[in-house]
C-alpha cells in the first residue's frame, strides 16, 4: 500500500505540479487518512515502516555513486558551498530562535525548535546536550522537512535559483533527509550535494549551538 501510494503520489505530482502534490507530503497524508479508517494501528503498520527505514540506510550511503561521478563540480564550488552552508546553518537557528522570542514561548520549546534543520539522529543527541524535548524535536524535524520539501523547489523557482548544485545546497541544508529525497527527484546532482549539505549541516550545527545557546537566551 505504502508503494502504491508514493507511485500514485509522484504521477500525480508530474501532472499537477504544486508544493500539496509534493511526494513525501501526498502520501503521508493519504496513508494517515487509510490507517484512521481501515481501523490498522500504528503498531501494526511499523512492521512496514521498519523494512522502509531499514533501507534509508543503503539509499542514503548510494547518494556517494553520484556525488563520486560530479565531484569535479563541488570541487570548483568549494568555496560558495561552504558559505551556504555556514550562512543556511546559522540563520536556521537564528531565525528560529528569534520567532519562539517574538511569540514569548518557553525556552524548552524555543531550544527545541532551534535544531529543526538538523536530521533526526543527530537532532536527538543534541536535545539531550541544551535540555531540550527529544519528542518535540522529532515532530520538529519531521514538519520542517516535510515543508522545505513541499515549499522549498517552490520558494527556489520564485527567487530564480535554478543551478542544481545551489538547489542541493539549500535543500540539504535546511530541509535535512526528506528534503534531500525531493532533491534527488529533481536531478542526480541536487540529490548528491543536497546529501553532503545535509550531513555537513548536522554536523556544524551540533558542534556550535551548545555554545551559542546560551548567548541567545540571554541576548
Amino acid at each position: 500500500m505504502t508503494v502504491a501510494v508514493y507511485l500514485l503520489s509522484i504521477k500525480l505530482s508530474s501532472k499537477f505540479p504544486s508544493p500539496f502534490t509534493t511526494p513525501v507530503f501526498f502520501s503521508t497524508l493519504i496513508i494517515i487518512i487509510f490507517l484512521m479508517f481501515s481501523g490498522i494501528s500504528y503498531h501494526d503498520y511499523q512492521l512496514a515502516r521498519d523494512i522502509m527505514t531499514f533501507l534509508l540506510g543503503p539509499a542514503t550511503v548510494a547518494l556517494a555513486v553520484p556525488l563520486y561521478k560530479h565531484r569535479s563540480i563541488l570541487f570548483q564550488n568549494l568555496i560558495p558551498a561552504f558559505a551556504g552552508l555556514f550562512a543556511g546553518s546559522i540563520t536556521t537557528v537564528l531565525a528560529a530562535v528569534l520567532l519562539a522570542k517574538i511569540l514569548k514561548l518557553a525556552n524548552w520549546i524555543s531550544l527545541s525548535l532551534s535544531i529543526k534543520s538538523i536530521t533526526i539522529p543527530v537532532a536527538a543527541e543534541v536535545a539531550k546536550i541544551i535540555g531540550a524535548d527529544s519528542v518535540l524535536v522529532a515532530a520538529i524535524v519531521m514538519i520542517t522537512g516535510m515543508i522545505g520539501a513541499m515549499f522549498g523547489p517552490w520558494f527556489l523557482n520564485k527567487c530564480h535559483v535554478y543551478h542544481p548544485f545551489a538547489r542541493g545546497i539549500s535543500m540539504g541544508t535546511i530541509a535535512h533527509g526528506i528534503g534531500t529525497a525531493e532533491a534527488a527527484r529533481e536531478g542526480e546532482l541536487q540529490g548528491a550535494v543536497s546529501g553532503v549539505a545535509m550531513g555537513l549541516a548536522a554536523i556544524f550545527t551540533a558542534i556550535i549551538i551548545p555554545f551559542v545557546m546560551p548567548f541567545l537566551f540571554h541576548v
